[in-house]
C-alpha cells in the first residue's frame, strides 16, 4: 500500500488545516479569557444572549457548538453566579429564556475586549483584502457543508 492511499495528506488538507487554525484560536481565546474566570463556551452563551437576548437552552447549545446538556449546566451556573437571569416558569412551552444581568454585561465587555484582541492577533498578517477574501471562503465552505447535503 502506498502513502497515497494510506489516507488524507495532513499537509495539503484544507479541513485538517480547518482544524488546525480552529484549535489554534480556541487555545489562543481560553488563554485571554482565563484570568477574566471564563472559558470559550462561558464567553460564546454570553456573547450570543447579549446580541440575541431571551434565547433557550437549545438555542443556546447550537450557537455556541456544544450539547443541551452541557449549556444547561452552564446556564445554571451562570444563574446561580448572577451573569443570567432566567424566568421560574416558562412563558411559552418548555423553553425557560435567558438575558443577560448587568453582571453579565460588564463581564462581557472585559471578554469581548480580550477575544478582540485575539481576532486582530490571528488576522494580523493579513490585508484587509485578504481578510475579505478569507471571510467570503470560508462563508462559502460553510454554506456548501450544510445546503449542499444530497444525501451522501
Amino acid at each position: 500500500m502506498s502513502q497515497k492511499d494510506a489516507g488524507v495528506d495532513l499537509d495539503a488538507s484544507l479541513g485538517y488545516l480547518l482544524k488546525e487554525a480552529s484549535s489554534a484560536l480556541r487555545t489562543a481565546m481560553e488563554e485571554v479569557l482565563r484570568p477574566l474566570g471564563m472559558s470559550v463556551t462561558h464567553y460564546s452563551c454570553l456573547e450570543l444572549l447579549a446580541q440575541r437576548p431571551g434565547l433557550s437552552n437549545s438555542e443556546l447549545a447550537r450557537g455556541a457548538f456544544v450539547t443541551r446538556q452541557t449549556m444547561n449546566v452552564l446556564l445554571q451556573a451562570l444563574e446561580r453566579d448572577g451573569y443570567v437571569t432566567r424566568p421560574a416558569e416558562a412563558p411559552v412551552g418548555k423553553a425557560l429564556p435567558a438575558r443577560l444581568s448587568p453582571r453579565g454585561r460588564r463581564s462581557l465587555e472585559k471578554a469581548t475586549a480580550a477575544v478582540r484582541s485575539v481576532e486582530v492577533r490571528m488576522l494580523s498578517g493579513m490585508t484587509e483584502a485578504e481578510q475579505s477574501s478569507a471571510f467570503r471562503s470560508l462563508r462559502s465552505m460553510v454554506r456548501a457543508l450544510r445546503d449542499g447535503d444530497d444525501g451522501r
